[in-house]
């Protein structure tokens, strides 16, 4: 494949058939924001569809942040269920208000407190596709990559977090932490979004996990760029967070430090707002406000094609890094309303597995386990 001369639609045509595989009469919603590189990108999406022999639905809402709800009319798409939604969002595709108030409860008795996860994770009626904050050259950058590499790179390293019971990261920066995945299984953004219940981001390459609740205890120290609730950054000075019982307790640096410290307050008062203004129980309100500190995910990037930008949807597919992020976790046992992801370069990461044998799966932020996988 000649990555030089892959055009918008191009790329858009590859990730429907590599990482959808679209059907003939499908339908397919898409969801994004007008006059912008998104909608570019939306509309790139709708007409190879189109083409492909699928029934696109492009449906457009205002910019919405992690402190916005999504329009009616979104919601009520995302409940049809179509087999294939795409979100081609600028930021976000907006809080779900009424499942905030009353979640649903899937089969095997986890909550959802918006449609979309519920209709992805819950009772897997989707396959999907979300891209917050993409831009037409990271589009056709990283999604053309070599996607049986990518997946041979995320099987094994899923498969060993998923058996290992302890992770332990250091870096030169700083970090030095170790918490608990006992229980808990890899997930995998590996652009393998080809059956219903799967789906991720574009571009693809990571493979992450939900820390054991309570379970982290030490220091992480981002140096490579981190979310904000207003947008993403690239970190000038190092922020070094203080983790207790699961926790950040504390967070110190410079002026990133300070809106880190900022946006987590505002995912507090976002859950209290909740409580008065939306009728949520006390006991969930308390619940998704003390979790705006948790952390709540693990992440090793794998995309080849992915540099750090400031813009976390790439950034923390970097092949060389890992992240972590302050708020909700994807097994949906610790709320929050925020997901703040920031990375760390060039971590060693090693695992202890059950046996009591320690398994190094990054060293200096180079992957030594799959390393002739990612080659």
């Amino acid at each position: 494949m000649n990555i030089e001369k892959i055009n918008l639609e191009e790329a858009a045509r590859i990730a429907l058939a590599e990482c959808i595989e679209l059907k003939k009469q499908e339908n397919v919603l898409i969801i994004a924001n007008p006059d912008t590189e998104q909608a570019e990108i939306a509309q790139a999406f709708f007409e190879q569809a189109e083409e492909m022999g699928a029934s696109p639905r492009l449906l457009f809402q205002p910019v919405k942040t992690q402190a916005d709800y999504a329009e009616d009319e979104v919601i009520e798409a995302i409940e049809a269920a179509p087999p294939v939604i795409l979100s081609i969002s600028t930021e976000k595709l907006g809080k779900d208000r009424k499942r905030l108030s009353s979640p649903l409860k899937a089969p095997d008795g986890r909550s959802f407190d918006h449609i979309f996860h519920y209709l992805l994770h819950g009772i897997s009626a989707i396959r999907a596709i979300w891209t917050p904050g993409i831009t037409k050259d990271m589009f056709i950058r990283t999604v053309p990559v070599d996607y049986l590499k990518m997946r041979a790179a995320a099987d094994r390293l899923s498969a060993l977090l998923t058996q290992a019971s302890v992770v332990m990261v250091k870096s030169p920066g700083g970090t030095d932490i170790s918490f608990s995945i006992q229980g808990r299984k890899a997930m995998r953004d590996d652009g393998d979004f080809r059956s219903a219940g799967k789906g991720g981001n574009l571009p693809a390459g990571e493979v992450f996990i939900s820390p054991a609740i309570k379970s982290a205890e030490g220091t992480i120290v981002f140096d490579g760029s981190i979310s904000d609730i207003e947008g993403d950054i690239v970190i000038q000075k190092p922020i070094a967070c203080t983790v207790c019982g699961g926790y950040v307790m504390g967070i110190e640096g410079g002026e990133e430090a300070d809106r880190l410290e900022k946006a987590l307050m505002r995912g507090l008062n976002m859950a209290s707002r909740l409580l008065h203004q939306q009728g949520m129980a006390p006991e969930t309100a308390l619940s998704y406000g003390t979790n705006a500190r948790h952390i709540g995910e693990f992440g090793i990037g794998l995309n080849p094609a992915a540099r750090i930008g400031g813009n976390m949807l790439e950034d923390e597919k970097v092949l060389g890094t890992i992240h972590f992020a302050i708020g909700s976790n994807y097994d949906e046992d610790a709320p929050a309303l925020i997901h703040l992801d920031g990375l760390v370069k060039s971590p060693t990461v090693v695992l202890l597995m059950p046996t009591g044998e320690e398994i190094t799966i990054m060293e200096h932020g180079a992957l030594s386990m799959v390393a002739a996988l990612t080659e």
